[in-house]
């Protein structure tokens, strides 16, 4: 990456963030994040993963680790539910049940809160799928017991959480751990074809972009007799944002990531509109339906992001940008390709036999381990999902945000040492609504 110096009148800019996190990571965070011996020494031993987050997609993950090579088996998992830890190892043992690949013994599926901290203590890999606002806790943990992993998109949903991870981050990199973050199309060949052609001048400079995610809705889990609020909210998590970070946060990342991957550097600031147009009912939480974003980056280069999740709308989940060289495009579906000013094809990727990218990255992760060398995510997935919190930020505001304001920001999300007996972030009023940002009146924490 680039780098991204800018300043501001207080708090610490990017460059002094990252000299802070290296001196704490030699200080306070050291004494209690203390450095071990890696996990897995290289070589041809077995390796035992841990699932944490037992929903579709870590259920996915596990799938993607089982197959990502010889001499790996899934030997926890952990959940905060026990109906949905049990429909995963449902689909582990209809696949996989009676090979050397699963073995799950009742006393290692762990239920609860804490479940998390017992199943890494049974491996060498964990794989952390749950909702990404406990993602700050399941990575320091797995850190603290010297653990490789693998961690999806997005890494929090709050800057203090991003800051926790940073920090986390340098103490696995003392320790040798490697760390992959679901932000896949970094492991996708064509997006990784295209980055090449980039690096190679073959397109000059990206003066701007736009970057989609446009869908229908989503799903909604209804609210059960004798429910707690807290249970509610946790079986609806997509809805509220300090376990979610809404879906520019949750979802639209990738393509967020994809542009910064290509222009080689983050944003400056963030300016924008959304707002809840179709999905308004109280089953719809807090977040936002709609989001339109501009980011500057320090090069000048402009990208507009968007992203939607209304029934019956125009759909697209892609990347264009400008270059002074030509045209480039690129998507999920393994697409990519190059036209020239004058619209004359360059570059067309044929990814039809190209591998999922979701297992790519198992694969690179166990590759690596096993090398004995170091793949390190922790900055791109923290640095992406601080990227995604700015436009939410600007979004909820309708004020510009800057970097340095976002990395500053002391908005705490998530409840620290949360059991069941927590008290619910939110809460909703008398008839059952739940606050919702208003852009002009939400402040700027």
């Amino acid at each position: 990456m680039k780098d991204n110096s800018f300043t501001t009148n207080r708090g610490i800019s990017r460059r002094d963030f990252v000299k802070a996190s290296t001196i704490t990571a030699g200080g306070l965070l050291l004494s209690s994040l203390p450095v071990g011996a890696s996990a897995f020494a290289a070589g041809s031993e077995t390796l035992k993963v841990a699932l944490i987050g037992a929903g579709g997609r870590g259920t996915g993950a596990a799938f993607d680790a089982i197959r990502a090579g010889d001499g790996i088996k899934i030997v926890a998992v952990a959940d905060l539910f026990q109906d949905r830890l049990d429909s995963c190892m449902s689909q582990l043992e209809q696949a996989f049940g009676g090979t050397d690949k699963l073995d799950v013994p009742q006393e290692r599926r762990f239920v609860g809160f804490n479940a998390y901290k017992k199943a890494t203590a049974e491996a060498d890999i964990v794989l952390l799928c749950a909702p990404p606002g406990f993602r700050p806790d399941h990575y320091e943990e797995a850190v603290r017991q010297g653990k490789h992993v693998f961690m999806e998109k997005p890494v929090a949903t709050d800057a203090p959480g991003i800051r926790r991870v940073l920090e986390a981050g340098e103490i696995a990199k003392q320790k040798g751990l490697n760390v992959v973050v679901g932000l896949q199309r970094r492991y996708q060949n064509n997006y990784r074809e295209i980055v090449r052609r980039i690096r190679d001048g073959q397109v000059g400079e990206i003066l701007g972009g736009q970057v989609y995610w446009n869908q229908g809705d989503i799903w909604v889990n209804n609210r059960q007799p004798g429910q707690s609020e807290l249970e509610y909210q946790m079986r609806n998590w997509y809805y509220f944002n300090w376990v979610c970070g809404d879906h520019n946060v949750e979802q639209h990342i990738h393509n967020i990531d994809v542009a910064s991957w290509f222009l080689n550097e983050n944003p400056i600031s963030a300016q924008g509109m959304g707002g809840r147009e179709v999905r308004t009912g109280k089953e719809h939480g807090q977040i936002f339906d709609h989001h339109f974003v501009e980011y500057t980056y320090p090069s000048g280069a402009r990208i507009a992001s968007q992203c939607r999740q209304i029934p019956n709308t125009f759909g697209r989940v892609a990347e264009d940008f400008q270059a002074t060289g030509g045209f480039l495009f690129t998507d999920g579906a393994h697409n990519a390709t190059i036209h020239d000013r004058q619209k004359n094809l360059k570059y067309n990727h044929d990814g039809m036999d190209d591998p999922s990218p979701y297992q790519q990255e198992i694969i690179e992760l166990v590759e690596s381990i096993r090398k004995g060398t170091v793949i390190d995510d922790t900055r791109i997935g923290a640095e992406a999902t601080l990227s995604a919190i700015m436009g939410r930020m600007a979004t909820y505001t309708g004020q510009v945000i800057t970097w340095d304001q976002a990395m500053n920001s002391q908005e705490q999300l998530v409840p620290k040492n949360m059991d069941w007996d927590t008290p619910p972030p939110v809460t909703p009023d008398e008839n059952g609504y739940y606050p919702v940002p208003v852009p002009g009146r939400t402040p700027v924490i």
